[in-house]
């Protein structure tokens, strides 16, 4: 370029000689080789350089955005991402194993979720941790982040891994370990070593947890008991006439309200009533976000009733529980499994003091709630441990917001 301009501007005419050049070689070219030759083969290799250039071209982005063959091919994979990110808006409210299924199955229509996770959990290592380091108990919150990591597999076994050894290290997660040190690099804010976390895990979608306050739960017993401490609850055995939490209106986190205010879908569920999803809704300020909100909502029911909990408890006691612990109803719909678990499965529960939660139609309509009933149950062969299925309860969910909205 540089040469060229100094010859321009001496007006030694260089574009002039230049095309004289091309067309004597050319002429020869076309004396030499006849042009029903040379122009196919030229066209030919026109045609080679383009293919071979786009190949390098396709190539070097494929393997940054799908590395694994495993993913499939790059259109794919961009048509992937594309409807993904196209999904609709998710927040999805709740805790335990329960919550942390349901996003395996949602992440699969829309990269677009917010869970928002309850964080008064004070038992096993996260109570452990909360209680030493003074963090938020990160159990909950690290079910939810292997969840929605796009490489789950590997990283719920890294993080489900617990130590066995070790002074001061026995009985404790990988996982919560690795939120504990995340948490003390950000300067010990809870919420950016979860967005942190998120970026080493690849996480599609956020988590957050309801508030960054030191939440206990409380709850009183038909029998005049209180019993502090969300791990000592379920062991009390007995019935739950009122549930907080200290302190009693802890504020909640803005980035959690900003997702309720800007959801699509709100789902509400699975999870222990009393310790996972309620805690959720005792944060005054989400309560009142999800009564505001126009966006459909959904509660989904438990399978099985939880010792300690909601022994006994029907369909419609759960929606009572839930509208009691908030003042006022917040869903219209509740989703429940359609048929009861094996004999095997019951009989392997009713040993433990659970029994499956009955779908009492006629009072679940009093509430002025509307019933879907799905098979969305998983059943282990082996041990008959029943839980929600991630991939069934994901497609009913969907397919509920797809005619309602």
């Amino acid at each position: 370029m540089v040469i060229l301009g100094l010859a321009i501007w001496a007006n030694l005419t260089p574009v002039y000689y230049s095309l004289r050049v091309i067309r004597s070689l050319l002429s020869v070219i076309a004396q030499v080789i006849p042009r029903y030759l040379s122009g196919p083969l030229l066209l030919g290799l026109g045609f080679l350089f383009l293919f071979w250039g786009q190949s390098r071209t396709v190539g070097a982005i494929t393997e940054v955005i799908a590395p694994n063959p495993q993913d499939g091919d790059l259109v794919d994979v961009l048509l992937t991402h594309r409807r993904l990110h196209r999904g609709p808006r998710i927040v999805a409210i709740g805790g335990g194993t329960g919550l942390s299924n349901l996003l395996r199955g949602l992440k699969h229509y829309s990269a677009n979720i917010t869970a928002i996770v309850t964080v008064a959990d004070d038992g096993g290592s996260s109570g452990r941790l909360r209680r030493e380091m003074g963090v938020q108990p990160p159990g909950d919150i690290r079910n939810c982040l292997t969840a929605l990591a796009r490489e789950e597999k590997l990283l719920t076994e890294l993080f489900r891994y617990r130590f066995r050894a070790g002074e001061g290290l026995t009985g404790h997660n990988f996982g919560n370990l690795f939120l504990t040190a995340m948490t003390d690099i950000t300067g010990g804010d809870f919420e950016k070593a979860i967005q942190a976390s998120s970026k080493v895990l690849d996480v599609q979608g956020r988590v957050l947890p309801a508030t960054l306050s030191d939440v206990q739960l409380w709850a009183e017993f038909a029998d005049g008991r209180r019993v502090e401490g969300e791990s000592k609850i379920p062991e009390a055995q007995g019935h739950i006439v009122r549930i907080g939490c200290t302190p009693p209106n802890p504020p909640a986190l803005p980035s959690a309200l900003q997702a309720i205010e800007q959801a699509d879908y709100i789902i509400i569920g699975p999870g222990s009533l009393y310790t996972s999803v309620i805690p959720n809704l005792l944060v005054p300020e989400l309560a009142e976000a999800l009564q505001r909100s126009v966006a459909p909502c959904i509660y989904v029911c438990n399978i099985m009733t939880q010792p300690g909990e909601t022994d006994g408890y029907t369909v419609s006691d759960h929606l009572q529980a839930i509208d009691r612990a908030c003042g006022s109803p917040l869903f219209d719909t509740v989703l429940v499994q359609k048929s009861s678990p094996s004999p095997s499965a019951c009989d392997r529960y009713l040993q433990e003091g659970s029994v499956p939660v009955i779908l009492d139609k006629p009072a679940v309509r009093d509430l002025g709630r509307n019933i879907v009933v799905a098979p969305i149950m998983t059943e282990d062969p082996l041990t008959h441990a029943v839980r929600h299925d991630p991939k069934r309860l994901a497609q009913v969910l969907i397919r509920w917001f797809q005619q309602v909205s």
